[in-house]
């Protein structure tokens, strides 16, 4: 009896000790900050909905902070459809978003990213290609991969190269489950090039890196063929050769140039974000929860 009375004291006190570590952290951003960690699956959509109500204080007029929102994501991705729900529940409620990305945000957490504002990384901080994971009736599989596939062998039967086994297995192929693969993959673009464009970039008013037209106007249709380039490159598997390519702040920058908030050498929000994220993230391993979400109202 001793000892549950121990242990219960124990984690009050770490509960205690990471909802003081949040609520810094929204002292610092000047906004409410939500902390997720796990897969984006449908399962979580409800969660989302209710938390967020949950942390939404009717005042009239709004008070500035009430309109943005800080999520710290951890996450090795999930569905595309779920990131676009999710993203339609946040934006009912929150005009700025940010997204903190501590350790790693794959796949569809990329694409839940690029829906924000902002998005603040270290050095030691990854984000994914963006290739939809589809169920294909046994498993969850990389849509991209599959269709990179089966253009492949479709090229080879073109060219009179095609083998007796490969000419099986496309022979085998489910019509109707490459539909959905593509659809998937368009999905993507069409989420990034909506979200690039109205979110992300809407502040992004001239030119600032193309020599020929630095200081220039950039147009809408500019923001458009940005996005379309940023979805293509962190779309291309050719390229990355791996779905679970963890790529960092140099690559986001140089390679899709895409502006990424680095807080390494930022010494009050780097050991306030650390800190609170390996704390979090320590614990959630200790328990064994495949999903875990944290606001100052929800524990």
């Amino acid at each position: 009896m001793e000892s549950r009375k121990k242990v219960n004291l124990f984690e009050e006190s770490l509960k205690k000790l990471m909802n003081d570590k949040l609520g810094r952290l929204e002292q610092e951003f000047a906004a409410d900050v939500i902390f997720f960690y796990g897969e984006i699956h449908t399962s979580i959509i409800r969660l989302f909905r209710d938390l967020i109500e949950d942390l939404k204080i009717p005042s009239d007029p709004p008070k500035p902070e009430q309109k943005k929102l800080v999520i710290i994501l951890n996450t090795p991705g999930g569905s595309a459809e779920v990131v676009e729900k999710l993203v339609d529940i946040i934006r009912h409620h929150y005009v700025d978003v940010s997204f903190v990305v501590p350790d790693f945000a794959m796949s569809a957490g990329t694409i839940f990213c690029m829906s924000g504002n902002r998005i603040y990384m270290d050095y030691s901080s990854s984000l994914g290609p963006i290739d939809p994971q589809v169920w294909n009736g046994k498993q969850m599989v990389p849509a991209r991969g599959y269709l990179d596939k089966v253009e492949d062998m479709f090229a080879k039967a073109a060219a009179g190269t095609l083998s007796n086994a490969e000419f099986l297995i496309l022979q085998n192929q489910d019509l109707a489950m490459l539909s959905q693969y593509e659809q998937a993959r368009n999905l993507t673009v069409t989420l990034l090039k909506k979200w690039l464009v109205e979110y992300k970039w809407q502040d992004w008013t001239t030119h600032q890196t193309t020599s020929s037209k630095i200081g220039q106007p950039v147009t809408a249709d500019e923001k458009t063929a940005r996005a379309e380039e940023v979805a293509r490159l962190l779309g291309d598997n050719r390229y990355w050769h791996s779905h679970g390519r963890m790529i960092g702040i140099g690559t986001l920058r140089t390679l899709i140039r895409i502006k990424i908030e680095d807080y390494s050498s930022d010494a009050k929000l780097q050991p306030l974000i650390r800190s609170y994220n390996d704390l979090i993230t320590d614990w959630i391993a200790k328990i064994g929860n495949s999903t875990f979400v944290h606001t100052r109202n929800w524990f």
